[in-house]
């Protein structure tokens, strides 16, 4: 599959945040490049994105991100970059001889809706546009947006203005070539050059195809639209299946407000990783000194640490930047945390008065989240289809439960707790799976 990225327009109500429209970061990631890496998870292979205004900036953006995913993009020039975007599909005339995906670089989707249009068997002659039937969508600005009237699965009309309509074009296309010839058509019987105007060509002529899709899209064409787009792109982290209690409804709510401000940073997130191991051994240190004081603040940074924790993740699936080493790195990371928060609340027990069985009970407690973390990736996979909904019992509990405990002073309780809890989950775990 090759692909069409439409980038060439100045993008006027956008200039104050930045000359270039598709270069504009949205948390941290130019839209463009945004733009490319959802194609890519459609299975789109080959790229070409026409230019035309500070076409030579954009190009040379998009030349350094070929080179540094290891991706094939050829830019074509429009110089008439000031007349209708129809134009600019014009240019790829040359070079796309067969069915390929038309993108807008200032619109932003789930690849889910994409690959709705991806997987389509186009008969030749044909196009197809991927309409949101959702008129009551949120995002969407209804001043600005396409509208597009069908029925029975074809296109009947489309334009900005349209008083009849049952659906928004949300910019996603799968053209043939006969695009090209419906774009000539429009501008030689009545001088339209929008993409629209061939749209209408096609139309007329049943050759415009309506394929329903839903999902997260966003056409970027105002400074709130930028807001929008952020807000969106967090909400979708939201849904993890494997996130704990604590993680879901107080922590990850919590990452999100640093991660939007961490993904426009020049910061990775194996840096984040070990930022939130550091507060960890503060915290540990903390214990390990004595008194109450101490014991508070070091609460407060464990539960920090842990908020920080999930805002690894969050930056590295923002900024394309997951890795199997980032995932490794960070879960190492993580057990040598554990291991000096609870030895620090055995530590801060020890000092008062030495104890054997307060020994015992940290070391069972550190047992206990260590086999905890090492039987979850396994857990979850066999048990995915045996338990549809529980309480997951992850470190997102743990690390609540030591903040619980160093607040309220109440420190072997909480690691009599945690060492019963962790080792009983991990003998169910177990049992379940051997069954």
């Amino acid at each position: 599959m090759k692909c069409l990225i439409i980038a060439a327009g100045k993008g006027s109500r956008l200039k104050q945040k930045g000359e270039s429209k598709p270069l504009l970061p949205v948390l941290g990631i130019p839209l463009i490049e945004r733009v490319i890496r959802t194609a890519l998870e459609t299975g789109v292979e080959e790229f070409y994105v026409v230019t035309g205004y500070h076409g030579d900036r954009v190009g040379d953006f998009l030349n350094r991100l070929a080179e540094r995913i290891d991706i094939q993009i050829t830019s074509l020039v429009n110089d008439e970059w000031e007349k209708g975007n129809g134009l600019s599909v014009l240019k790829a005339r040359g070079v796309l001889q067969e069915p390929f995906l038309l993108l807008m670089a200032d619109h932003l989707f789930d690849p889910s809706l994409a690959r709705a249009l991806t997987e389509l068997r186009l008969p030749p002659g044909e196009m197809a546009l991927g309409v949101d039937r959702d008129i009551r969508n949120s995002l969407i600005d209804m001043q600005d947006v396409t509208r597009v009237n069908s029925k029975d699965g074809n296109i009947v009309e489309i334009g900005k203005g349209l008083a009849v309509f049952n659906g928004f074009d949300t910019g996603v296309f799968l053209c043939s070539p006969a695009i090209f010839q419906a774009l000539e058509q429009s501008i030689e019987k009545s001088g339209d050059t929008t993409l629209s105007g061939a749209v209408r060509v096609l139309a007329a002529e049943g050759r415009a195809k309506e394929i329903p899709v839903s999902g997260f899209w966003l056409d970027v064409d105002h400074p709130a639209d930028l807001k929008r787009a952020e807000q969106a792109l967090l909400d979708r982290l939201r849904d993890k299946p494997n996130d704990g209690p604590i993680s879901r409804y107080l922590n990850r709510p919590v990452s999100m407000l640093f991660s939007r401000n961490l993904a426009k940073l020049d910061v990775t997130p194996n840096q984040i990783s070990l930022f939130s191991f550091l507060v960890s051994l503060a915290a540990a240190g903390l214990f390990a000194l004595g008194g109450y004081l101490a014991l508070i603040l070091g609460g407060v940074l464990a539960q920090l640490a842990s908020i920080m924790d999930g805002s690894d993740g969050e930056v590295a699936r923002l900024k394309y930047q997951s890795s199997d080493f980032g995932g490794w790195f960070d879960a190492v990371l993580d057990r040598y945390a554990d291991a000096f928060l609870l030895f620090g609340l055995t530590w801060h027990l020890l000092v008062k008065e030495i104890s054997g069985l307060v020994l015992f009970i940290g070391f069972m407690a550190i047992i206990g989240s260590f086999m905890l973390s090492y039987t979850a990736d396994k857990y979850d996979n066999l048990m995915r289809k045996r338990i549809k909904a529980r309480l997951r019992m992850g470190r997102d509990v743990r690390m609540f439960l030591i903040f619980l405990g160093a607040v309220t002073n109440l420190v072997l309780p909480t690691l009599v707790l945690i060492a019963v809890v962790m080792n009983v989950e991990t003998l169910r775990r177990v049992v379940i799976a051997h069954d």
